[in-house]
């Protein structure tokens, strides 16, 4: 292979992302020098926040600069070395560029090995989305056994991960997703107690009364929008409310209008705390740790959706405000 293909971001999207946006182009692979090592791209991973990053504006990461390549967390196969640290034939996982081929110096990379987990699995359960929901409820959530915990987006990457740390917990887990498919495998393979499809709910505050009669004790909110306005209405005393996404309005081309919290909030003294899985990287080490150790009892179920080939990474990214996938969304080159 002499040259690799790469994928750049073209245009700034307006709304929903399309496959314009984007632009396949090639270039040459590069020759390692001492301390660099040449990588084979097996799986990338596309997520919502992405999205954020295409737009040219303040975040709490720099955006993608137009023209250049799109990165993502990766699992990739060492080709060649120069480094070491690695052997030709060693897994890595870690944030990479949107191309076949690339090189590294292998900083901020992680040795991954598809004997101990499926290599798909190091970019879901035992990666960025697993410590996500670790985290997010660990920290900010605080869950105690008994209460009630509501997830939006609960089919997706990281929703389907939350429901089954809170069983663990011991609580009731309510999740809301887009299909009676997906509320259906919320409870028959992500250990969710009940759900909802909010596509076929008219009133989405009768429907969070209906699923959490105790009303709400923790929210984790990976949608906003509408739904999580309808929240408020269900919180109880000392509620905390995560804010993890909020793919409902990552299209919007204006500002979103909903539900000032303000009230609610005070008379149920309750948190509502946004929050990024990096807050948390020096305690990343005791979270692999411990997903690790549910998954290797079983605890933790994984599941993606996998989409092969290098040139479906675009619309395998697209797809996801489509809600086309259940659990995380992955493509296979």
């Amino acid at each position: 292979m002499n040259t690799t293909k790469v994928i750049l971001l073209k245009n700034r999207p307006s709304g929903k992302p399309s496959s314009s946006d984007f632009e396949f182009t090639e270039e040459q692979v590069p020759e390692i020098n001492d301390g660099e090592i040449l990588l084979e791209t097996a799986y990338v991973s596309v997520d919502p926040y992405l999205r954020g990053r295409m737009q040219d504006a303040k975040s709490y990461v720099p955006p993608f600069e137009l023209n250049k390549p799109i990165h993502s967390g990766v699992v990739a196969k060492v080709i060649a070395t120069k480094n070491d640290n690695f052997k030709e034939g060693d897994y890595v996982s870690g944030m990479l560029d949107w191309k076949e081929v690339q090189k590294s110096t292998g900083e901020e990379l992680h040795k991954v090995s598809k004997d101990n987990a499926p290599l798909p699995a190091y970019l879901g359960t035992l990666g960025m989305t697993g410590l996500t929901a670790y985290f997010g409820l660990k920290e900010i959530g605080k869950p105690k056994e008994g209460e009630t915990i509501l997830v939006s987006g609960a089919a997706g990457a990281v929703g389907s991960i939350v429901g089954q740390i809170a069983k663990i917990k011991g609580c009731r887990v309510v999740g809301v997703a887009g299909s009676d498919e997906k509320i259906e495998k919320l409870k028959k393979d992500f250990s969710y107690d009940d759900g909802f499809n909010y596509n076929t709910e008219d009133d989405l505050n009768a429907a969070i009364q209906r699923t959490c009669p105790d009303g709400v004790d923790v929210y984790w909110d990976n949608v906003g929008g509408e739904l999580s306005d309808a929240v408020f209405f269900n919180i109880n005393q000392k509620a905390r409310i995560i804010n993890c996404g909020a793919i409902a309005v990552y299209n919007d081309n204006k500002v979103p209008t909903g539900v000032s919290p303000q009230v609610f909030l005070i008379k149920n003294s309750a948190l509502m705390q946004g929050f990024i899985v990096s807050n948390y990287m020096d305690s990343f080490p005791e979270g692999v740790q411990q997903l690790s150790k549910w998954y290797g009892e079983g605890k933790l179920h994984h599941e993606d959706t996998i989409v092969e080939g290098f040139e479906n990474i675009p619309q395998a990214f697209i797809d996801l405000f489509d809600g086309k996938n259940t659990g995380k969304m992955l493509v296979k080159i």
